[in-house]
């Protein structure tokens, strides 16, 4: 790094101050800084501080894992990318569901959430961005079948089969969750060993790509480091600060009596904006092949990942946990996965198809707050 790279990497990475005195704040004040959420004002000061540092750390990760993808390649880069908006949100949904009562049903709205804003949010304003931008833009059909191919299985098995597999119970039983977890677990490294070897060539990015790769990899290994140091020191306040969230969002949905659904859209915005805004300059710079290893992707790693860990942690912890959508939401899940299907069947975007996704988006709003 040249004598002037320090200052200039001092600038460019001003919010990692940000987030560490914010930590260090609600470490040495943490008590005082909590009390007076029943004052409207403070709570509303409290949360979006909390959740503007958590987003503005998340979306600093989601950059460093660019930069580290752009050098790894697809399908490794996106990976990359979805690894670790994985990580943080097990990290966010386990630091709620451990703190205040128990609420069983907050993974399961917490997936359903990201499933409806990547699959119907993120891809319509991708699809809306890049067809409007570019008219018709391709990928690689193969590999968006083999997403679907496991997406839509894993999907139904996780969210949709819990609400008739418990007969009447609200919780799965011990072997159901050992079943499940091994399921959505073995997919998706199943599903891994062909995106990374076997069938590597159906992820690979589009060649526009290729001269911004080239650019990226004259940086060298040191810049790798330093992307991947970078990287795990804004990850480190977001494993904090997601436990100092949980108090804010606990008080609006126990005490104020909120729809319990909405600490899950609060964590599936946390975890699906990063992504979000990769995937629509994707597809605004006419890379759609990375656009659709990013959102798909995402799905994927949320189901395949995130349902094991959560089923772990909920045993561990003797949290019971809940996974069966039921009413508008089963519906709704059932309807996006099936225009999804559709979407991708042809190895052509355009912009109908984005606004026919982000209709979904605000339907899935619409009667989450008319439930």
């Amino acid at each position: 790094m040249t004598s002037g790279g320090f200052p200039r990497l001092l600038r460019r990475e001003w919010f990692l101050a940000v987030s560490v005195v914010t930590s260090i704040a609600f470490l040495l004040f943490g008590p005082r800084l909590l009390s007076g959420l029943d004052q409207p004002l403070w709570l509303a000061i409290l949360f979006a501080w909390l959740f503007a540092v958590i987003l503005g750390s998340a979306l600093a990760v989601v950059r460093h894992a660019e930069h580290l993808g752009e050098r790894l390649g697809e399908p490794y880069g996106t990976l990359v990318l979805t690894l670790s908006i994985t990580a943080i949100e097990v990290i966010s949904i386990t630091a709620i569901m451990l703190h205040g009562e128990n609420n069983p049903t907050l993974a399961r709205d917490t997936l359903f959430a990201v499933t409806m804003i990547v699959l119907n949010g993120m891809v319509g304003l991708s699809l809306l961005a890049g067809g409007w931008r570019h008219r018709e833009q391709q990928y690689n059909l193969q590999g968006a079948n083999a997403y679907l191919g496991v997406v839509i299985p894993l999907g139904i098995l996780a969210l949709v089969m819990p609400r008739f597999a418990a007969h009447g119970l609200t919780v799965l039983t011990f072997p159901q969750e050992v079943f499940l977890a091994v399921i959505c677990a073995g997919l998706y490294l199943a599903f891994l060993g062909l995106q990374t070897r076997r069938h590597r060539a159906y992820f690979a990015a589009d060649s526009g790509d290729e001269e911004e790769t080239a650019r990226v990899l004259h940086g060298g290994v040191a810049r790798s480091l330093l992307h991947a140091a970078l990287l795990l020191a804004y990850m480190a306040p977001v494993v904090y600060l997601a436990e100092k969230l949980a108090h804010p969002v606990d008080y609006v949905v126990e005490t104020l009596h909120k729809p319990a659904a909405l600490a899950g859209l609060v964590m599936a915005v946390l975890v699906a904006t990063p992504e979000g805004v990769g995937a629509v300059r994707a597809a605004r710079r006419n890379h759609m092949q990375r656009s659709v290893n990013i959102f798909l992707g995402s799905v994927l790693s949320t189901i395949g990942l995130t349902i094991p860990a959560i089923l772990i942690i909920s045993h561990v912890t003797a949290h019971p946990i809940e996974l069966g959508l039921q009413h508008t939401d089963l519906a709704m899940f059932v309807l996006t996965l099936g225009l999804s299907l559709v979407t991708f069947s042809s190895g052509h975007t355009n912009v109908l198809q984005g606004g026919v996704h982000l209709i979904l988006f605000f339907a899935y709003l619409f009667y989450m707050f008319q439930g």
